[in-house]
């Protein structure tokens, strides 16, 4: 593992969770991570920061989680997803005439282009989050994806810029800085999902990624290579729990385990005599709720999302004859069961089930699969890219921190035990003082059939 990069860390403040996920890119381009925590979300409502001091206490209580993952790990920078009702975007067009059209158009040049669509008119209240290039124009040449290496006397694009409520945006810089951290960046949901789990061959065919997240479904919309349209749609999956709370007559710790264990998105999938028995409160006689008409209520909701989805496609132009790469959905929303079917019936769009795995080495743990996790590698991805390709400035010198065995999925015979313990003692001869924790929970490991996660 090469020592010069550095660790990243992304920080997903969610509505239902918060989740911090420290990681470092291996010699072979994959993600390792180095450490991950979550804890509940109680400051949060539709994506956005209301409530600070609940916030500060669920971050303090994921980065906590985190360290205790890997005791070695040292956090001070954050790379921080943004979504909820205010995120809004625009297009717009920059031009500049070249100063010195002599020699071939730099990398200073275009962040210069960059830099003059932030002086672009925003609403009062606003603040711009991102400014991201489409496709760039020389002189009269069209379409071009990096205009590094060209030559003219004109260099121009096109911008998709989000911006965003600027007390929300104060709300969540306030919330982690008073967590002892820095912002160093903040990043659209949506695009940090889709890092997560789209490959460039997604965004060549055209692909819409859809987030489902807790409070809000994210929306991004890639095609020919482009970012072409972003949105926040205001419902998800408390809203659900919420349409199940009412609609049934039960508590919401109830409804958020009905929708998990019997939901279906499709009403016509469920079987029509099927009941769940709800224990009655104080006395009270206990409750028969039908399985079709929970998920009667489940379909209503997400058919709602999902038509928002197909108004936003409508107008950028892109239906299901142009997004050959169809639907991907992720988030911890797109867990439930017959979404899948329901999505296409709805859009007629082929949908499928986004994992976060594709980026990962493959020695992590399970749990990082779930697409509940996709916002928060994709942030991570994201520091990782600015490394790369922005050359912007990180620290120069970084502690050597070792992936720790409870992040690693294990696959280890007993006869191996041996080996390990040396290979145990040899590490801590080295001074990695964490390997001795997890020492016992390794050989507990070895004592349990099959693989298992080691938490």
């Amino acid at each position: 593992m090469s020592n010069e990069l550095p660790i990243i860390v992304g920080l997903d403040i969610g509505t239902t969770k918060i989740a911090a996920i420290a990681g470092r890119k291996n010699e072979f381009g994959k993600l390792e991570i180095l450490g991950f925590g979550k804890a509940n979300s109680t400051g949060v409502q539709h994506g956005q920061v209301l409530n600070i001091e609940q916030t500060i206490n669920a971050i303090h209580m994921a980065l906590k989680n985190c360290y205790e993952s890997n005791p070695d790990l040292e956090i001070s920078e954050v790379y921080v997803g943004i979504a909820g009702h205010h995120i809004k975007s625009l297009q717009t067009r920059g031009d500049i005439v070249r100063q010195d059209s002599e020699n071939e158009i730099s990398q200073l040049e275009i962040e210069m282009l960059i830099e003059n669509q932030r002086k672009t008119f925003i609403p009062a209240g606003d603040q711009i989050i991102d400014v991201i290039p489409q496709e760039f124009t020389v002189d009269n040449i069209q379409n071009i994806s990096n205009p590094i290496g060209y030559n003219g006397v004109k260099v121009g694009a096109n911008f998709h810029i989000i911006t965003g409520d600027r007390n929300a945006i104060r709300n969540i810089n306030r919330a982690v800085d008073k967590s002892g951290l820095k912002t160093k960046d903040l990043v659209l949901q949506p695009l940090a999902s889709a890092s997560a789990v789209m490959h460039e061959l997604d965004m060549e065919a055209g692909v819409a990624i859809l987030d489902i997240g807790g409070g809000t479904s994210d929306l991004a919309v890639f095609y020919e290579g482009i970012l072409k349209h972003t949105a926040v749609i205001p419902f998800g999956g408390e809203n659900i729990t919420n349409d199940i709370k009412t609609g049934l007559g039960v508590l919401k710790q109830q409804a958020e385990a009905m929708k998990v264990q019997f939901g279906s998105a499709l009403a016509d999938e469920a079987k029509a005599n099927a009941f769940i028995t709800i224990p009655g409160m104080n006395g009270m006689p206990a409750k028969e709720i039908s399985v079709k008409n929970l998920a009667n209520i489940i379909q209503a909701r997400m058919g709602e999302i999902l038509d928002f989805v197909t108004y936003h496609l409508k107008q950028v132009g892109l239906d299901s004859r142009v997004l050959n790469g169809g639907i991907i959905l992720t988030g911890g929303g797109s867990q439930l069961k017959h979404l899948i079917q329901l999505t296409e019936f709805s859009t007629g769009l082929y949908a499928r089930i986004g994992y976060p795995n594709a980026h990962l080495a493959p020695n992590h743990i399970d749990e990082l699969n779930k697409p509940m996790y996709s916002t928060c590698i994709g942030l991570i991805l994201k520091g990782c890219s600015d490394y790369e390709h922005k050359h912007k400035e990180f620290q120069k010198t970084f502690n050597r921190v070792e992936v720790p065995g409870q992040l690693v999925k294990e696959t280890v015979e007993p006869k191996a035990v041996e080996f390990v313990e040396e290979k145990i003692n040899t590490k801590a001869r080295k001074g990695i003082k964490f390997w001795d924790k997890f020492k016992n929970n390794l050989l507990e490991l070895f004592k349990e059939e099959g693989d298992q996660d080691l938490r």
